[in-house]
Order: C-alpha cells, then sequence, then structure tokens
C-alpha cells in the first residue's frame, strides 16, 4: 500500500544537496512509528513544484488485506530534522503523471 507523506524539504538541512531516497529511508528507520514497517520498494521523492522547496515522499509498504498497518500510520508526524513530516494514505502510482 502506498503512502505519501508531506512537508518535508528538498535539501539536506544545512547543506545544498537534495534529499535523496537513501537519506531519506534512514529518516524512516530511525522513527519509531515505522518500527516493523517492511518497505517493499525505492522510496519515490517528487518535488511539489519547481519553484517549491517542498517534496512528497512516496512509500510502499507491505500491509495485510484489511490495511490494519497503513491505518495506524495514516495521519501521523513525525519529525526530520527541523520539519514535522505528515502521513497520508494514497491509492495511485507515483511513476503515473
Amino acid at each position: 500500500m502506498y503512502l505519501k507523506i508531506l512537508s518535508i524539504s528538498h535539501l539536506i538541512e544545512g547543506t545544498n544537496t537534495p534529499i535523496n531516497s537513501e537519506v531519506m529511508e534512514g529518516f524512516i528507520r530511525s522513527t519509531y512509528i515505522f518500527d516493523n514497517i517492511k518497505i517493499t520498494s525505492k522510496l519515490h521523492i517528487v518535488k511539489v513544484s519547481l519553484r517549491s522547496d517542498i517534496v512528497i515522499v512516496w512509500i510502499d509498504i507491505w500491509d495485510s488485506q484489511s490495511g490494519s498497518v497503513a491505518k495506524m500510520l495514516i495521519n501521523c508526524y513525525f519529525n526530520i530534522s527541523s520539519f514535522i513530516a505528515t502521513i497520508y494514505g494514497a491509492n495511485i502510482n507515483p511513476d503515473v503523471p
């Protein structure tokens, strides 16, 4: 099941380096709300717009047919550096515009 994480800066804090899936996965793995969550594919990071400094991170997690794991995560907040990220449910494929 796909989830999207909003309100994340496109730059790694204190640098001019764009955030990538490996760095973002490190943040996710270090957050307690993602304990025992199985990520099934590489994270997709999409900049909101050309002029925006915010990205959307699409994450695909393994979930039961009832969606109990995703339901637990939806509308949760967690910190990524000085930003507060929010998790939302998503039913679309991030590879399709």
